[in-house]
């Protein structure tokens, strides 16, 4: 996201065309072969963090990210900028298995809006920081040049700043995951991880000495008599619970107390993992990551444009743009980033609530093809209603947004057949939205330079609307399947009987009345 405000001017200082009809073109490259490179992996990784745990994967593809970020910042030609995004998607296969990390930690249906729209959350927040890291940052020279002198190095490598920021972001992410992460993998989860084990010790550290210097030393426990002693005896396993006790399921289990026997699931087989509505669920997922790309890509190019000299035909021939600056069209996306994080937090769990993720996902998709429509004609708003008609063609493209990709998460969880593979499904539907977002800013950019040579600034953005209408038609075939979600109360009742209260007040009266009696004698 914080290459959007600034790869336009990007593609200008690398001399290769001052024409607005080609920059479309290479902007589009640069855009898209991040997404290229994240869809040749994405199956690899989804397979990779099945077999080793979700926890590795992740951190890997954040420090893959932050090298392939170095790189982009020191690029001085189109080359190295396409290595550098190519790398980055290379290495980092973290959008599906973030997806296979939520879905793990979530055991309760009614759960999943709330769940779901955490990572959209923080990728909001992403988007807030990003775009406007990446506008008020590039070029610091000329934003800021009682600061940041000509002939140094950031006048050298002009876009260097906002990735050297973003690097830090990251290197400071692997090192909370590294500290506090914790496995979901249900076969790798409970192995030893000396990187969780040391933050649970930072942790720890540092609560001691809040609570000496709050509330001075602790006192010395003093010894317990027999009979307490006994009491504690009983207390302890029953009531505190034994340390494997805690764990991270909604429903944890003692490795003391008796279980109903259980048949371990069996793995299932890659062909039958990926059912009739798991297919077409991915196949939505492409087709919304593909015209969400594609706009993402044209928007900022749209806004940075220069207006047109010549004179529109309507109602279809014609051209022109707002000839915004990067920071603009940066704190316009930030401002459309502060809105995503609310209608993560509030407007997703309560729509979901009320109408369920299929219905919310189908009335996004079917409303989204008139924005495409309306957008091209937003050059024609005076100058004082074009910023104002801009944001709300944003806020418009977020709240769809903001509706549709968590929706289809869902679905697509729930209609996974097992656990066992969701990482390898996740990691498919990750490669096929990245075939998307690769696709879809190149051909939008080379349709968008193809169209403005002919005076046709619209038709990338109806072209756009179109693969939106299919996806409408495609989304009538999806069905809600009952999942692992839906389970029978039975369990509960089962898994609740384990720890029944009166048990426990029997066993603290014998304790107490063998304690009585040990004193009498």
């Amino acid at each position: 996201m914080s290459i959007f405000p600034y790869i336009y001017y990007m593609i200008i200082s690398f001399n290769i065309t001052s024409d607005d009809r080609q920059i479309a073109i290479y902007a589009g490259m640069v855009t898209s072969a991040f997404a290229f490179a994240e869809f040749s992996t994405g199956v690899l990784w989804g397979r990779l963090s099945d077999r080793i745990g979700r926890k590795p994967v992740l951190i890997g593809g954040l420090a893959g990210t932050a090298l392939s970020m170095l790189i982009f910042g020191f690029a001085t030609n189109l080359q190295t900028a396409l290595i550098g995004r190519a790398l980055g998607g290379l290495l980092n296969g973290n959008i599906g298995v973030l997806q296979t990390t939520v879905a793990e930690m979530v055991t309760v249906k009614e759960h999943q809006p709330r769940a779901y729209s955490i990572m959209p959350f923080v990728w909001s927040l992403g988007s807030i920081l990003g775009p406007a890291l990446g506008g008020a940052l590039a070029q610091p020279c000329i934003s800021y040049p009682s600061l940041f002198h000509r002939g140094g190095l950031f006048d050298k490598y002009p876009f260097l700043l906002p990735n050297l920021i973003c690097v830090g972001v990251l290197v400071c992410g692997v090192m909370v995951g590294i500290l506090f992460l914790e496995e979901t993998h249900s076969e790798h989860k409970f192995r030893h991880d000396y990187g969780h084990r040391t933050g649970q010790w930072i942790v720890q550290q540092v609560k001691a000495t809040w609570n000496r210097s709050m509330f001075g030393p602790r006192p010395v426990p003093q010894p317990a008599s027999s009979a307490e002693a006994q009491l504690l005896e009983v207390k302890s396993p029953l009531i505190e619970g034994p340390p494997e006790y805690r764990t991270n399921e909604s429903s944890p289990r003692s490795s003391r107390a008796p279980s109903p026997a259980k048949k371990p699931q069996a793995k299932p087989a890659a062909k039958k993992a990926f059912t009739k509505q798991v297919i077409l669920t991915i196949v939505s997922y492409g087709i919304l990551a593909y015209h969400t790309m594609s706009f993402d890509q044209l928007m900022p190019v749209f806004l940075s444009s220069t207006p047109s000299d010549q004179p529109a035909q309507l109602p279809f021939k014609f051209t022109g743009g707002f000839s915004m600056s990067t920071r603009t069209v940066g704190l316009m996306l930030s401002f459309a980033g502060i809105y995503t994080m609310l209608a993560q937090l509030f407007l997703f769990p309560y729509i979901v609530d009320k109408f369920g993720a299929l219905k919310t996902f189908r009335f996004t998709i079917i409303t989204w093809p008139l924005l495409y429509f309306i957008v091209p004609y937003l050059s024609f708003l005076p100058n004082h209603l074009r910023i104002p008609g801009a944001f709300m063609c944003l806020l418009w493209r977020t709240t769809n947004q903001t509706l549709s990709y968590p929706s289809n998460a869902i679905i697509l969880t729930n209609a996974a057949p097992s656990m066992l593979v969701l990482g390898l499904i996740n990691g498919v539907a990750a490669s096929c939205a990245s075939l998307s977002r690769a696709f879809g800013p190149t051909i939008a950019g080379m349709i968008h330079s193809w169209a403005l040579e002919r005076g046709y600034v619209g038709i990338s953005w109806w072209v756009s609307g179109l693969i939106c209408i299919i996806g409408a038609v495609e989304s009538l075939f999806l069905r809600e399947v009952k999942g692992r979600m839906d389970i029978d109360p039975e369990d509960d009742d089962e898994e609740a009987a384990l720890l029944d209260p009166e048990e426990i007040d029997a066993a603290l009266r014998d304790a107490s009345a063998e304690g009585n009696s040990s004193k009498r004698d």
